[in-house]
């Protein structure tokens, strides 16, 4: 897809005064994920708050591609980069706040928040339930996408309901039981974006909420590669399996394929061992599968999200 066929060529030109976020062409992505590869997005947005996206959907053409980019942190962004408008939320979208409502105490919190930082939030306030979102690598926005989870629980445990701006500029609220969450999956509709997301906890101690928050941290820092260049969670866990023993039953800790390399501290992350390309993680990833598939007979399904163009 050309330029010229979504945008006028001149970036300054697109939708004068139509919106208040910045935009910018061009926009070099491999800065702003974990794996640090990946091409150019197209266009890059940047809104200021809901309204302000949901004004720029209004009156951006249907055939354009949209896609919403968070921390970067589960997510193979391929190095011929992306087509279309990548949206990226910002500090309009990181507010944290306590809601008035009788019974669970909610958190009203938003999309670009990291997760860690809304865990933190709640212990600060008494607020027991969230410890788990400490473990989960990423934003808000992106847990609720895909029901996040860590060390027992999942982001459908504690939605009461997401606020999300979709495709053609409507901003509506969803239920816990409208998302219709599975396991690392929602049924979000596509081109939407969450903006804020209401959060269910109960009151706490806040000594045991913290070293419950510790205990993860730890577990964290002793059985994972969180000091590398790494995407998270590969793939996932197949029923009635966990993906990095069948890796490593198939062979493949420490597999190289240029310069990515499945951990060999946990077999189920890969690593950009300091010069991979996107199409080395990705054709690594692949090979994980088929070495997987032979020597066990099952296949393993990607958890990280690939996008763009090879």
């Amino acid at each position: 897809m050309q330029a010229s066929l979504c945008f006028p060529s001149d970036a300054n030109s697109l939708m004068p005064n139509a919106f208040l976020g910045r935009l910018r062409r061009d926009a070099d992505l491999s800065k702003t994920n974990w794996f640090r590869v990946g091409g150019c997005a197209q266009w890059l947005f940047r809104p200021d708050d809901a309204q302000d996206l949901a004004d720029f959907f209004r009156q951006l053409p249907a055939s354009v591609p949209v896609m919403v980019l968070g921390v970067g942190s589960n997510i193979i962004i391929r190095d011929g980069g992306i087509d279309g408008v990548v949206i990226k939320l910002g500090r309009g979208f990181t507010q944290m706040q306590m809601v008035q409502q009788e019974g669970d105490a909610p958190i009203q919190v938003g999309a670009a928040c990291l997760d860690v930082n809304v865990a933190q939030f709640a212990c600060d306030h008494s607020i027991s339930g969230m410890e788990f979102l400490c473990g989960v690598p990423g934003t808000i926005g992106g847990a609720v996408a895909m029901n996040a989870g860590a060390y027992g629980a999942e982001i459908k445990d504690i939605l009461i309901e997401a606020e999300v701006v979709l495709r053609d500029g409507t901003i509506r609220t969803y239920s816990l039981g409208e998302l219709g969450f599975a396991y690392r999956s929602s049924r979000l509709p596509a081109g939407a974006v969450v903006t804020k997301a209401v959060l269910k906890g109960r009151s706490g101690n806040p000594q045991e909420i913290s070293a419950r928050m510790k205990e993860i941290q730890s577990a964290r820092e002793e059985t994972q590669p969180v000091r590398s260049r790494t995407g998270g969670s590969t793939f996932k866990n197949p029923p009635g399996h966990k993906a990095w023993e069948l890796i490593d039953r198939a062979g493949c800790r420490g597999l190289m394929v240029g310069g990515a390399q499945v951990s060999e501290k946990h077999c189920n992350f890969l690593i950009n061992t300091g010069a991979a390309t996107a199409a080395d993680l990705e054709n690594l990833g692949e090979e994980v599968i088929r070495r997987v598939r032979e020597a066990t007979g099952i296949t393993l399904e990607w958890e990280i999200k690939r996008v763009g163009k090879r």
